[in-house]
């Protein structure tokens, strides 16, 4: 719950993409889904490029591809635009909502 009285820093920060559309690791293209783990790690889903991207905290030149990223398909190694994404500490998985 937010409190009605929060204040929020005015400054904001790109930990990932900022660098237009497109599918280079310094790139989203419709970005949907968003977790961010306990260590700070920001894990994205990437509709528009069929891939899972994950950004470390601190990283913020460029992502990694873990999972997809080898064109939309149903294939195991393919994604089908992808729109959440989340990781599950506990079975050491990583959940994937796609077409």
């Amino acid at each position: 719950t937010i409190p009605a009285n929060a204040t929020w820093t005015q400054n904001g920060v790109t930990i990932a993409g900022g660098h237009g559309d497109g599918n280079a690791t310094n790139q989203l293209y419709w970005h949907y889904g968003l977790f961010v783990d306990d260590d700070q790690t920001a894990v994205i889903a990437d509709f528009g490029n069929s891939r899972i991207m994950q950004w470390k905290n601190g990283h913020t030149t460029n992502g990694q591809v873990v999972a997809g990223g080898n064109g939309q398909g149903n294939g195991l190694h393919q994604l089908a635009k992808p729109i959440d994404v989340l990781i599950d500490k506990e079975t050491d998985s990583l959940i994937i909502c796609d077409y």
